[in-house]
């Protein structure tokens, strides 16, 4: 499938993680659907160890958890509790083929029904509750989720997100300006006359993937593992955004989140790359609502940033300093009014 950056290639060596304390499925009730569907889970660490657990969504749709790995981290380094899940139709979770094209069925609401669902069925609303972190189209169910200021939630992490789907299709049309003049008419033109599986309309797109996605070779193999859940079940992806994804033609074309920031009251950290196909102007929104936001663009970035070997470990500090605001002073006080409208 031409609108996705593909699997293939030489992988760099995986991150090292730490191993999950348990893993299994829940039973989640899909619309229309009469056979049982399940999403699969994976715990790292102690979720009754007295700190707010962290919830990681996923991107795609239909990506699956490993990009999101590194941030099980959190567990061993920062005493956070890390769930990671596949969303349902991808990876581990059932995998709904006969509903390819069903725009009725895959909206928002199913996500964010199996977002509650899975905070109910292992308690993490209860005690401590729980922070967010969701990467990409994870960061835009994440912001949807928040915004309907759920019981338990603590910290909301917005990773390459986009406020909307309007700014998404500008934000790559944007970063598409950057590329040659040849790779740009070749996208324009291969996608006007829907020739997405012609030779150079992938060429073309592999430029943008690997300027803007993930930079150069070879590639992470969580990036890797990710892409190729995509490519083996295009479901959820191919019905969610259609066959481009500036085209805009998917379940998910009209999706925004902004009537609901203002609604956000959990403090919150936006970041995106400095070469990301999130652009800054799909960042404003949340900057500009959020009533307590701080926004950070790491330079040098990509859509991966947390995954790029420079600047890993920069991301995860950052993210693991803001979820620990109780150890750092500087972090504290970001909590209190003096913290909305911080840009960096």
């Amino acid at each position: 499938m031409s609108a996705v950056p593909g699997g293939e290639g030489e992988a760099l060596p995986p991150i090292a993680v730490p191993n999950a304390t348990k893993e299994g499925k829940i039973l989640f009730e899909f619309p229309l659907i009469e056979h049982p569907c399940y999403t699969a889970y994976k715990i790292f660490g102690d979720l009754d160890c007295g700190a707010p657990r962290l919830l990681c969504l996923h991107g795609g749709p239909g990506g699956g958890h490993q990009t999101l790995m590194p941030f099980t981290r959190m567990w061993p380094q920062y005493g956070i509790p890390v769930v990671v899940y596949d969303q349902i139709g991808t990876g581990a979770s059932t995998h709904l083929p006969e509903t390819a094209g069903n725009h009725e069925l895959w909206t928002e609401k199913i996500f964010l029904a199996e977002v509650n669902n899975l905070l109910d069925a292992l308690k993490l609303r209860d005690g401590p509750g729980f922070h967010v972190l969701g990467h990409s189209w994870g960061g835009m169910l994440g912001s949807s989720f928040a915004g309907t200021q759920p019981r338990g939630l603590q910290r909301l992490v917005l990773a390459s997100a986009n406020a909307s789907k309007e700014l998404s299709v500008r934000s790559q049309l944007i970063q598409r300006t950057k590329l040659p003049a040849d790779v740009q008419k070749t996208l324009h033109d291969k996608e006007q006359s829907r020739e997405f599986d012609d030779p150079d309309y992938k060429a073309a797109s592999a430029v943008f993937w690997r300027t803007f996605m993930y930079p150069g070779e070879p590639r992470p193999p969580e990036y890797l593992a990710s892409m190729k859940n995509i490519a083996e079940d295009p479901t959820v992806f191919r019905t969610c955004q259609g066959p481009s994804l500036v085209l805009n033609e998917g379940s998910m074309r009209q999706w925004t989140a902004i009537p609901g920031l203002p609604n956000i009251t959990a403090p919150t950290l936006v970041y995106n790359g400095e070469f990301d196909t999130s652009h800054d102007v799909s960042q404003q929104p949340f900057f500009e609502l959020i009533p307590r936001v701080r926004w950070k663009t790491i330079v040098g970035g990509s859509h991966m940033c947390h995954l790029q070997p420079d600047l890993q470990e920069q991301v995860f500090r950052m993210v693991g300093d803001f979820l620990t605001p109780e150890k750092n002073a500087e972090r504290a006080r970001a909590t209190s009014s003096q913290y909305s409208g911080m840009k960096d």
